[in-house]
């Protein structure tokens, strides 16, 4: 194991970074979708994606938001900080598949396909 910000973190191999990639981009291109039938709001899931990866990357919990704000986006920045390459590309990777579900989404109703 390897120590990285005060973290310790295993190593991430190609075939590993690949996968989560793909896994990433269709999990939230999924949700992104059916958010986006259910609730007739073309953006929402990419809206809400900024506060999925905080609860991703924090390990605190929602609360201390409101009751400790200084300390938990303190810790907040410093976890978003102590980030590896690999794991912003896994997140940026599940950001592209909330955003290609809301232009599927317009090209869709753009041609006429109206869902629910």
């Amino acid at each position: 194991m390897e120590q990285e910000g005060g973290r310790e973190t295993l190593p991430f191999s190609i075939i590993q970074l690949m996968i989560s990639i793909l896994l990433f981009f269709v999990l939230f291109f999924g949700i992104g979708f059916i958010l986006n039938m259910l609730l007739r709001m073309t953006w929402i899931m990419t809206c809400i994606y900024p506060i999925v990866v905080i609860f991703i990357v924090d390990n605190i919990p929602f609360i201390t938001y409101f009751r400790e704000p200084e300390e938990a986006f303190q810790t907040l920045g410093t976890n978003l900080r102590s980030l590896a390459p690999a794991d912003i590309t896994v997140l940026l990777s599940g950001l592209a598949g909330t955003i290609l579900a809301g232009f599927t989404m317009k090209a869709l109703r753009k041609r006429g396909y109206r869902m629910f």
